[in-house]
């Protein structure tokens, strides 16, 4: 398979979508809102042990809605899930949402990671994340920034700070597929304390650092500050242009989390909430619907890969900070 990466080598490579950030550097959090431009059709493969989730249900392929207006990546844990409240208010005063009589209703599903114990001020009195969801979506844009932002603002691996990454690759059937993902790890997404990442073999054009492979493969270690339950959670979107039902687009979030396992050492454990929705902006249809299907689903692992990566080397130091950026090492 001959691919690149798109213009931006952004998930807003895929037509039809935005990305908006809302960053609070006080507590030390954010949320990440993917808009369409247009609703989307959707699915989600949930694979880790600790998942926060709202409006999921409503993505298995025998639900009644099949296409959503926007999805949520949101720090702050359970509070966190008050982001899509916000996108949901925003959307609505827009004229947008699903249609029920006079009443519109946008459907905006959305997860959480959990950013709680990252050296931040949690003393909020009113939640915070409302209000962080509607300017998320009021930011919304082709180009976006990475590292320590939105959803990956309080991000944490088991060695480093995580962050909020993206990657996008063009196959040659001419479909676009890209990654979006907030990077919180129970695992590493580097070979111990090397600079040298996991997701090393997929590079293109030295988008991490160029460092190449590690020759070590050792044994993973996880700190104990990681192993509290519900304490991590890797999250994504992977998109693609194609036409695809709510089934396919399942299957699609289904192969991404490859991308996990490819790019996080350790990833889908018992204390990780991992998860990856998978939309479809509909804007090509598929030619060989069973080759296509799978190279698209093959290029979201890939580029889920990329994204983690990315997210983690873009990380840049804050105050208060309990881990060091991957620029340290």
């Amino acid at each position: 398979m001959t691919a690149r990466p798109g213009p931006r080598n952004l998930i807003t490579d895929v037509e039809g979508l935005l990305v908006g950030h809302a960053t609070d550097a006080k507590i030390k959090t954010g949320c990440t809102v993917l808009l369409g431009k247009d609703p989307f059709t959707c699915g989600v493969h949930v694979m880790g042990g600790a998942p926060g989730t709202r409006e999921t249900d409503l993505l298995a392929p025998d639900k009644t809605v099949e296409q959503v207006d926007a999805l949520v990546l949101s720090g702050g844990s359970a509070f966190g899930l008050d982001a899509a409240s916000g996108v949901t208010d925003g959307l609505r005063a827009k004229g947008r949402g699903f249609a029920v009589r006079d009443q519109l209703v946008p459907i905006v599903p959305g997860a959480i990671l959990f950013d709680l114990i990252n050296g931040g001020d949690k003393a909020w009195g009113e939640n915070p994340y409302k209000a962080l969801g509607h300017e998320a979506l009021e930011n919304a844009s082709e180009t976006f920034s990475l590292g320590s932002i939105g959803a990956g603002t309080g991000a944490t691996t088991a060695n480093l700070k995580g962050g909020l990454g993206s990657a996008s690759v063009t196959l040659p059937s001419g479909h676009t597929v890209g990654a979006l993902v907030a990077v919180n790890s129970l695992g590493a997404a580097t070979v111990t304390d090397t600079p040298h990442f996991w997701a090393a073999p997929f590079e293109v054009e030295d988008e991490f650092g160029g460092l190449g492979p590690s020759a070590l493969f050792p044994d993973p270690h996880v700190p104990p500050t990681k192993l509290a339950a519900h304490a991590n959670t890797t999250i994504g979107i992977v998109a693609t242009d194609a036409t695809l039902t709510q089934a396919q687009c399942t299957r699609i979030a289904t192969a991404a989390h490859d991308g996990f396992a490819r790019a996080l050492f350790p990833s889908h454990t018992p204390m990780d909430g991992d998860l990856i929705f998978a939309a479809a902006a509909g804007r090509k249809p598929l030619e060989n619907p069973l080759a296509d299907t799978l190279y698209i689903g093959h290029a979201a692992a890939i580029a889920m890969a990329r994204a983690i990566a990315r997210a983690v080397f873009h990380a840049s130091p804050a105050k208060g900070d309990i881990l060091p950026c991957w620029s340290s090492l």
